[in-house]
């Protein structure tokens, strides 16, 4: 209830210090009266807070989230014997005091158990939400540039240059949009034919690319 109060309390301050804008069906929020109503049902109602203390940084941050986005179901070193007849890997008990424990499977089974952690086909485990969603990003963020009246642009850094450094008197042909984002896009690089990478002589019979 402190955090309510408090959170309400700022909001209401933002609203009448005049930081706060509202556009399309939330447009009649700006009028004091309106925003107190609808501030008020806010007041009557129970939150659950989750509130811990911040991480140590960006760095920290970044290294939580990939724990869980760039993992797997088990890491190589968990795995303690692979052969035939079984697949035997360590584990732990939280039950137990997270005490370290073996587990040994069928391969198999083991199998089954991993592929559980797999994805089915059409699912991310990373994707955008909000405006970079898939379904509307193209839409959203034409509608983004319109309201901010800005318009695509390069960074500096990925801006071409000549041999000597600077950028070109004559800036070449603009590159066609992102089908999916409708931003600019940008030629890293350019590569060559097979044919001209290995040559005649030197031309596999296949390019495999795993």
């Amino acid at each position: 209830r402190l955090y309510r109060r408090l959170f309400l309390e700022k909001l209401l301050a933002a609203h009448r210090a005049g930081k706060l804008r509202f556009s399309g069906a939330l447009e009649p929020l700006a009028e004091p009266v309106a925003f107190e109503a609808a501030l008020a049902p806010l007041r009557r109602i129970e939150w659950l807070v989750y509130a811990k203390r911040p991480f140590a940084g960006p760095e920290q941050v970044l290294a939580y989230l990939a724990r869980y986005t760039h993992r797997v179901a088990i890491s190589n070193h968990r795995l303690v014997a692979v052969d035939d007849t079984h697949v035997a890997f360590t584990w732990r008990d939280y039950r137990d005091a997270a005490r370290a424990k073996r587990m040994v499977l069928d391969p198999r089974e083991f199998i089954r158990r991993f592929l559980l952690h797999v994805l089915p086909d059409g699912f991310q485990r990373i994707r955008h939400y909000g405006f970079l969603a898939n379904g509307h990003r193209r839409a959203k963020l034409d509608l983004i540039r319109k309201l901010l009246a800005v318009s695509p642009t390069v960074p500096d850094e990925q801006r071409p240059k000549d041999a000597s450094g600077d950028e070109p008197s004559q800036m070449p042909e603009p590159s066609p949009p992102c089908p999916c984002c409708g931003g600019r896009m940008v030629i890293i690089e350019i590569l060559p034919d097979p044919r001209r990478r290995y040559g005649p002589s030197r031309q596999p019979h296949r390019l495999d690319s795993s």
